[in-house]
C-alpha cells in the first residue's frame, strides 16, 4: 500500500495513550458522562470544545457531514441550532435520524450520539436565540443558508441591509426559519484511544424495552 505524502514534518499516525475507560468509572447515565467529558474538553482549553460533526443522509442515501456547535446536553439528547431551510435540516426532517461525533483528538477521545430527531418548541428555540450574539442573529436573518449566492459582496451586502433594518431594535426577533433541533439519544458511544490501537469503546444503548444497557465494544 502506498503511504500518502503529507509533507515534511507532518505526522500521519498518532500513538494514543488516553486515560482508560472502565465500566466502573462511568457515570450512571450517558448525559452525565457526556457532560463530564465536555467539561474536561473546556478545562483543557481545546478550541471549540462543543463542536461536533453532524452526519445526515438524503433520500438516495448519500451522506453529508459538517461541524455544528452543541448548545445543550440533557436527558433527552443533544441540541444544536440551525436554519430550518438548510440542506441538513431538510435531510434531518425527512429521515428523522441523525448522528453527531465530538472529536476531542487532543484528549484522545471521541463521543458519538445517534437517534431520532425533532424540532424544539418555539419557546425552547427562543431561549437559544436570546443567548445568541447580536452579530450572529443578524447573520441568521441575512443568510439564505445553503442557497447559491452571486458573490461574497452579495453576501456582505445582505448582512448590511439586515444590520440597517434592525439598527434601532434593542432585541432582534427570531426568524421563523431558525431554531433548535434535538437528537434524542438512542446510542451513545465513548471512545478513548489506547496503546496498540486497542482502544476503549463503551456504549450506552437504549433497548426495545426502553432500558439503557452499557456494553464494551471491540476496537
Amino acid at each position: 500500500m502506498v503511504q500518502p505524502n503529507l509533507g515534511t514534518g507532518v505526522v500521519a499516525r498518532v500513538d494514543y495513550a488516553g486515560e482508560p475507560i472502565l465500566e466502573s468509572g462511568l457515570a450512571a447515565t450517558w448525559h452525565e458522562q457526556l457532560s463530564k467529558w465536555l467539561a474536561d474538553a473546556v478545562a483543557a482549553g481545546l478550541p471549540e470544545p462543543t463542536a461536533m460533526v453532524l452526519a445526515t443522509a438524503d433520500q438516495q442515501g448519500y451522506p453529508s457531514s459538517r461541524m455544528v456547535l452543541c448548545k445543550a446536553v440533557e436527558e433527552r439528547g443533544v441540541v444544536f441550532c440551525t436554519n430550518y431551510t438548510s440542506i441538513k435540516a431538510h435531510q434531518i426532517l425527512r429521515s428523522k435520524y441523525a448522528s453527531v461525533t465530538f472529536p476531542w483528538i487532543a484528549l484522545h477521545r471521541q463521543a458519538h450520539v445517534r437517534g431520532r430527531t425533532e424540532r424544539l418548541t418555539p419557546q425552547e428555540s427562543a431561549a437559544f436565540w436570546a443567548a445568541r450574539p447580536r452579530e450572529a442573529q443578524l447573520g441568521a436573518w441575512a443568510s439564505n443558508q445553503s442557497t447559491v449566492v452571486a458573490s461574497r459582496n452579495a453576501l456582505d451586502n445582505a448582512y448590511q441591509v439586515v444590520a440597517r433594518r434592525f439598527a434601532d431594535s434593542e432585541h432582534i426577533p427570531r426568524p421563523p426559519h431558525w431554531g433548535g433541533m434535538l437528537i434524542r439519544a438512542e446510542y451513545v458511544e465513548f471512545w478513548c484511544g489506547r496503546e496498540n490501537r486497542m482502544h476503549d469503546r463503551l456504549l450506552y444503548r437504549l433497548d426495545s424495552d426502553q432500558q439503557w444497557r452499557i456494553e464494551r465494544l471491540a476496537p
